[in-house]
């Protein structure tokens, strides 16, 4: 395929998916990842497409926020090793809040396996992956729905989170810095997000590679008050994730890191079965206490917290990140 005729081919599918991974287009171009790169830098220079990490997206901005069917299609290996690492954080018994968001939907769906669970969500779609799970407790949201992400927002939704306390808070977004944290690009669910933050002790940030550095309009999340990031493996030429990465675990943020395919099995536990294909996942503490959010860590529903582990060569480790 000439270049150029592999050029509107990628162009077509950003336009017809809104957002589309690397791999994706090079699998359907058949050409390599880097070729693709190279592509996808050429037309994003012609203003056709703006590059993300992993991927390419509409042009747009800051301000643009692309639906459900768009994020779908975007780092979606990545999205399930990252929910298979975050269903093991969750113990019988807990009861916790998870956000909206396509990776947030694929912890939904391992997190039916956990009895005793009580979930608490705006996202219809975390509801909807829990519907017949017999031993988990759904709790929604009151609010307004918000047809491109299919979550509850509004005044609604954040009055029926005030008084709420729980274990963990599991949360997604558009982009992740060390500087301002956690970012989306929508008001209305940056509000929400904050409520679910605020009725939690801890807070887990499921964000694969692509997320990191990039950062959108609206902080849901700042940096002291995120106690863990779970993520994927950047690849070895993503410079930028692996920079974010130190950066993170500078501030203080434990970081657990699924490999990539071609390891060894991923370890089970409550809430997931160890994933064929994958490496073990590599937890990355730091020492001393995380902040909480202010008011909660009292009263939790059978809540078990993350204990402190050992520093080991942490920075290291993730410093290992960056020269992959």
């Amino acid at each position: 395929m000439f270049a150029a005729e592999r050029r509107q081919l990628i162009l077509e599918m950003v336009r017809a998916n809104g957002a589309v991974s690397l791999r994706e287009l090079a699998r359907v171009v058949q050409t390599s990842e880097v070729t693709v790169r190279r592509d996808v830098r050429a037309l994003e220079a012609e203003g056709l497409l703006d590059r993300r990490h992993g991927g390419a997206v509409l042009p747009g901005g800051f301000t643009r926020e692309s639906g459900f069917p768009q994020k779908s299609h975007l780092a979606t290996a990545e999205k399930t090793a990252i929910a298979d690492l975050a269903a093991n954080l969750v113990e019988e018994g807990e009861a916790i809040v998870v956000g909206a968001g396509t990776t947030t939907q694929e912890l939904a769906r391992r997190l039916a396996r956990v009895p005793g669970l009580t979930v608490v969500t705006n996202s219809l779609l975390v509801a909807q992956a829990l519907a017949h799970a017999n031993r988990v407790e759904v709790v929604m949201t009151g609010g307004t729905l918000r047809g491109s992400n299919y979550a509850l927002v509004g005044s609604g939704a954040e009055q029926s989170l005030h008084g709420l306390r729980v274990s963990r808070a599991f949360l997604s977004g558009s982009g992740l810095t060390a500087e301002r944290g956690l970012s989306t690009s929508n008001m209305l669910s940056a509000s929400v997000d904050r409520a679910l933050v605020q009725a939690a002790a801890e807070v887990v940030v499921l964000a694969d590679h692509t997320k990191l550095g990039t950062d959108t309009m609206f902080q849901t999340v700042p940096t002291d008050l995120i106690t863990r990031l779970v993520t994927d493996e950047p690849p070895a030429h993503d410079d930028r994730a692996g920079t974010e990465l130190q950066a993170l675990a500078d501030q203080g943020v434990q970081i657990t890191v699924a490999g990539a395919p071609g390891g060894s099995a991923g370890a089970g536990g409550p809430g997931g079965d160890a994933v064929p294909g994958r490496q073990q996942r590599r937890d990355v503490p730091l020492p001393g206490p995380r902040r909480q959010v202010p008011g909660a860590g009292s009263g939790l529903r059978s809540a078990t917290m993350l204990g402190e582990q050992s520093p080991g060569a942490e920075r290291a480790r993730v410093a290992d990140l960056r020269r992959r």
